[in-house]
């Protein structure tokens, strides 16, 4: 990617749709905060069949001057974007028994979503499609109403995905199955893609295979990299993947960062192809530190020089994907005195924020 078009990029978002937590790196005002769905179990309800009920110990409410206070909670929904591509983006919902169940419905066409759906993205479940979920042992088994099969064959995967990722978000939910009329499917039924008996984060999201020759011999790794939408800059996952000789991820994950995606020209990212660690990355307590060399500081112009906003977002998004990486730590030249686009001093490890693509449209 051209230098010419991430300068471009950088100059017309400054501030990033992303709220990262724990650091306070780019100041402002800080967002208000809504907890995440933690320790979460479902019970099933005699009197109901198998709708589920969630019990959340953690809550927020969002009030208004002189009327009682709304409960919302904070959900991603994985839409499919102009560039159709599958992205996060996230919403504060109404406190609902079944969140399984509610998410999924604002996965539907002409649903809840229509009135909340940010310019440049639709929602991904066919038109009067109805949901069940049970969610057990860590699977949801969602079951769809016939109206499930009235989708183009492009959106095949893409649905897969946006249905994945979305129950995924909570940490009841590792696995998912899908039935449509109580039946369960090994295959999708407009195109046949082929459905695992579980599936998962592991299986990926807007898969990028382009130049692998044998599949078997690679595994697959997530980046993120950004988008735009009008003046609008959001961060997508990719699944790439990455030769089985590759034994270090976390560099392998720098090292994708700094290569132009192919999946989608639309698709953008920071980091410079001549970003380079100094040394191996070191991993702590959850606690990743990574040592570059200068050309982190991009294309900034002037004497002090600044980590890139969009940098930083999508180093610690991709970090972070990787198991048993809570916070990354970036110094330079093996000094850590590094500052953000506001001027300010990073001081502290970034942690993954609770939510992703806040900004609204």
């Amino acid at each position: 990617m051209s230098q010419n078009r991430n300068m471009k990029i950088a100059a017309t978002v400054v501030t990033s749709t992303l709220l990262l937590s724990g650091c306070g790196l780019f100041g402002g005002e800080k967002a208000k905060e809504i907890d995440p769905p933690q320790d979460v179990s479902y019970v099933e309800d005699a009197d109901k069949g198998n709708e589920e009920t969630l019990k959340e110990e953690k809550t927020t409410a969002e009030g208004k001057k002189g009327e009682e206070s709304a409960q919302t909670y904070s959900r991603q929904l994985y839409l499919i974007d102009s560039n159709g591509l599958v992205v996060a983006q996230t919403f504060d919902l109404p406190k609902e028994e079944g969140v399984a169940k509610q998410v999924l419905e604002y996965l539907v066409e002409g649903g809840p979503v229509s009135n909340i759906l940010p310019d440049g993205f639709r929602a991904v479940i066919p038109q009067d499609t109805q949901v069940a979920v049970n969610v057990k042992d860590g699977t949801a088994i969602v079951d769809f109403s016939k109206e499930f099969k009235n989708y183009q064959a492009e959106d095949e995967l893409k649905i897969l995905q946006s249905i994945t990722w979305t129950l995924t978000q909570f940490d009841s939910v590792k696995t998912v199955k899908i039935m449509i009329n109580g039946h369960e499917q090994n295959e999708m039924p407009v195109g046949g893609t082929p459905i695992s008996s579980e599936l998962s984060r592991a299986d990926g999201i807007n898969l990028d295979t382009a130049g692998v020759m044998d599949i078997t011999n690679t595994k697959p790794l997530t980046v993120y990299y950004t988008a735009q939408h009008n003046d609008q800059t959001y961060y997508v996952p990719v699944t790439t993947r990455v030769s089985n000789d590759e034994e270090d991820p976390i560099a392998a994950v720098v090292k994708k960062l700094t290569e132009e995606p192919s999946i989608s020209r639309a698709l953008l990212t920071d980091l410079e192809q001549d970003v380079k660690l100094l040394e191996e990355p070191k991993l702590e307590d959850g606690t990743v530190t990574l040592n570059f060399n200068e050309s982190i500081y991009g294309s900034a112009d002037g004497d002090e020089k600044m980590v890139s906003t969009h940098v930083l977002n999508s180093l610690v998004l991709s970090l972070t994907e990787q198991p048993g990486i809570e916070n990354v730590v970036l110094t330079v030249d093996g000094k850590a005195e590094l500052v953000n686009e506001e001027g300010k001093k990073i001081t502290e490890p970034v942690s993954r924020p609770v939510n992703v693509n806040t900004g609204s449209f």
